[in-house]
């Protein structure tokens, strides 16, 4: 098994509860594959750099997550069934990004 982050944008046209609901939807999907999620970070409603699908916000989410590279490739064709989803990466952790991010959500969390 290996340690991904996976950064997901959301349609920033949907209500707060509707963002909770396609968040738990996308954790369940990573639990149910007998994953683990370590971190999940709500980074809110940011402007987006270019349009997406004429939109110029979303909602961005991150996961840590520890799973097989099958699962990761399993949530990025849910990612693609889903129209509230903007775009999305997943990027496998190497020893010094793990450790990056561990001193990250430390900082996350003190703030």
């Amino acid at each position: 098994m290996n340690i991904y982050e996976t950064v997901f944008i959301l349609n920033p046209v949907l209500s707060e509860s509707q963002v909770k609901e396609t968040v738990e939807k996308f954790s369940s999907f990573v639990k149910s594959k007998k994953s683990n999620i370590n971190h999940e970070e709500n980074w809110g409603l940011k402007k987006l750099k270019y349009p997406i699908q004429n939109k110029r916000t979303g909602f961005y989410y991150m996961f840590e997550h520890k799973s097989n590279p099958q699962t990761t490739k399993e949530l990025e064709i849910e990612f693609k069934r889903d129209e509230r989803v903007l775009r999305w990466l997943s990027v496998k952790l190497d020893k010094h990004a793990v450790e990056y991010a561990e001193k990250r959500k430390k900082k996350h969390i003190k703030s």
